[in-house]
């Protein structure tokens, strides 16, 4: 396993406390997966009418749980989520999906559900088989133990080569009741989310059905997670899940049938509050990172257009170890932007490293200083903001930056 010389310099010194949810509750296991002395499976056990939404990566080579997932979502409903670290159980033929349906059969059993309301997520290496008959009849067990006021718990089963677990909390109101919101995810290494993240479950008291949750999260994994990356590398597990259990229904909420619907605008913003936080986090925890890094582009055709943008930027192996070198090498920015394949003005071009101006109208900007701009690179938080100078749409992404480290973790990961 690759090692993690320190924890992240970005890792909080409080972790959050995620407040207990009604409907909810969550146990986990040292299964012995792959990690030795540490948890790595986890159950989470959901009350009956809850609703789930999610978004699951979009590879041709996608795990055997993200399959599963897919056709899962399509009834709307859940009682279980099962989730191991150590083994994606990706690129592992029948006997992926032979695994998952053993992960299920207990999952039934230990909850008391149908199999469409079990949900599986794996995230670790890929193309080792998965044994479940190793971890599925710990199930049982789990089910009986679950507790309610175990988020952190939970966030820590799921962590590979992450340094800390991510969590997150929100409060909402739904007409003049008040939901909660909380998610954890995790992530550090092959980040590059196509309509999802590594993996990522949120939880509320809401009374959403399915259908309009569904639309909620679609929309907002876009500006999210999908603006977020921390190599380039889209990996098979991309999962997010969210679940509604419905609760605040007997605190007197109503509820609320389309998306676009004004009684759920605050509940919107929240959720698109948290899941931008938790794909922050992800990027402050970028395997080897030293500098936390947004890239900010204006002036482009469209939204997807200044998103394409800055992700040529924020994937860039060249422009990344420049940053994490401490060189204002605008000159790489210019390189990722042209390669980009979106239009961009080469003559209009500005550029921008945190507030002093590097690059204007096509060419360095005349009050350029060196020793300025190369000060400003020593932060540990960057940014980088770029005009391109044909249109008005912008976009922001974050990342990381590109050290020896990130070598040295995958280098040795099945090590």
């Amino acid at each position: 396993m690759g090692k993690v010389s320190d924890v992240s310099p970005f890792a909080p010194s409080v972790l959050a406390k995620l407040p207990p949810i009604d409907g909810v509750t969550f146990a986990t296991a040292e299964a012995g997966i792959r990690y030795k002395k540490r948890t790595d499976l986890l159950l989470a056990v959901l009350d009956e009418g809850t609703s789930v939404a999610g978004v699951l990566t979009q590879s041709k080579t996608a795990s055997a749980p993200v399959l599963l997932c897919r056709k899962h979502l399509k009834k709307g409903s859940a009682r279980a989520l099962v989730v191991n670290s150590g083994n994606a159980n990706a690129f592992t033929g029948k006997k992926g999906s032979d695994a998952v349906d053993i992960t299920v059969e207990h999952a039934v059993e230990a909850v008391g559900c149908r199999p469409h309301n079990v949900f599986v997520a794996s995230t670790g290496v890929i193309g080792e088989p998965l044994d479940a008959t190793k971890f599925a009849h710990l199930l049982a067990k789990l089910a009986k133990n679950a507790e309610a006021d175990a988020f952190e718990a939970a966030a820590r089963a799921i962590m590979t080569t992450d340094t800390y677990p991510k969590l997150a909390t929100r409060k909402a109101l739904i007409g003049d009741t008040e939901v909660t919101i909380n998610g954890f995810c995790k992530g550090a290494g092959m980040i590059a989310p196509d309509m999802a993240t590594m993996l990522c479950f949120i939880f509320t008291d809401a009374a959403i059905p399915a259908d309009a949750l569904q639309d909620l999260v679609g929309e907002h994994v876009k500006t999210t997670f999908n603006c977020m990356t921390v190599d380039g590398d889209t990996s098979t597990s991309d999962t997010c899940l969210v679940f509604a259990t419905g609760h605040a229904a007997e605190r007197g909420q109503k509820p609320v049938t389309k998306a676009k619907s004004k009684k759920l605008a605050a509940f919107s913003d929240a959720l698109h509050d948290l899941m931008q936080d938790l794909a922050i986090q992800v990027a402050k925890d970028g395997e080897g990172l030293s500098k936390f890094v947004t890239f900010e582009v204006e002036g482009a055709k469209s939204w997807e257009a200044a998103r394409t943008i800055a992700l040529s930027c924020a994937n860039s192996p060249i422009l990344k170890t420049a940053i994490a070198g401490e060189d204002p090498n605008w000159g790489r920015v210019v390189m990722a932007v042209g390669k980009s394949g979106e239009a961009a003005d080469r003559d209009k071009l500005s550029i921008w490293f945190g507030p002093h101006c590097v690059a204007r109208d096509g060419e360095r900007a005349p009050d350029y200083d060196e020793k300025t701009a190369a000060a400003y690179m020593k932060n540990r938080e960057i940014v980088i903001r770029i005009a391109v100078g044909v249109g008005k749409a912008s976009a922001t992404v974050w990342t990381c930056d590109l050290t020896h480290d990130y070598v040295s973790i995958n280098a040795d990961y099945r090590s």
